[in-house]
């Protein structure tokens, strides 16, 4: 069981012991749940709970900022592309777009079916963005994986494995591109640095907006839910 501790302002913070951890952390998910406090090995409890009694306005802040989980099911209106689409069962075998509808089978739960659908949409998008910034670089990558995370939308290993966010595929196309651009831009420089930056402009100028868009939008994309 998580353990807990509750502010004299009352926010309900669940503790993560971290051998790895230099400082500790307060992080807000964004799409929802408790604040989650990072201590190193080596701070109190009393520690970690001063720490976090200082950070209650900031709480209060971040904590009005989460998006409440949106179940999936029909009729629902989800993003895809950017572009919401209305949730429709229909006598069909597979999941597709049609006009302002995403049609799904009739006779199977919604979530997994649009999940799958949504997996295979981003796979194929960022493979085509991936290959052809790998190209313009004069790099390779040596695989593409996707999974649900929480707290990145791509990243880059050193041995040029990439990995990304399916729910991308919910966001503008642009977006999507965005994120090819900058997790391929590792693949020269594994940094943040004003090179790496100078290249993810050189692979895709004019980027910032839908790097803008993430962070004020990406939350929204997170609320989604896809099981119970």
């Amino acid at each position: 069981m998580t353990e807990t501790i509750t502010t004299s302002s009352g926010f309900r913070i669940a503790l993560r012991r971290s051998a790895r951890a230099r400082r500790m952390t307060l992080r807000v998910p964004r799409a929802g749940g408790d604040p989650v406090l990072t201590l190193p090995r080596r701070v109190s409890l009393s520690e970690g709970r001063a720490f976090a009694e200082a950070q209650a306005e900031w709480l209060r802040r971040a904590t009005s900022r989460q998006i409440v989980a949106q179940p999936v099911d029909a009729g629902v209106l989800l993003p895809v592309e950017g572009r919401p689409m209305r949730v429709t069962p229909f006598p069909i075998r597979g999941a597709r777009i049609e006009g302002n509808s995403l049609l799904i089978p009739g006779n199977r739960p919604a979530a997994p079916v649009i999940q799958a659908f949504l997996r295979h949409l981003a796979l194929q998008r960022l493979h085509s963005a991936c290959d052809g910034f790998a190209a313009d670089l004069g790099r390779e990558y040596r695989a593409i994986t996707l999974r649900d995370t929480r707290s990145r939308w791509g990243s880059c290993t050193s041995d040029g494995r990439l990995m990304f966010s399916w729910r991308l595929a919910m966001a503008p196309p642009g977006v999507l591109t965005y994120v090819a651009a900058h997790e391929v831009a590792h693949l020269a420089h594994m940094d943040h640095s004003p090179r790496f930056w100078a290249q993810v402009e050189a692979l895709m100028p004019g980027h910032k907006p839908y790097r803008d868009w993430l962070r004020r939008h990406g939350n929204e994309l997170l609320a989604w839910q896809f099981r119970d």
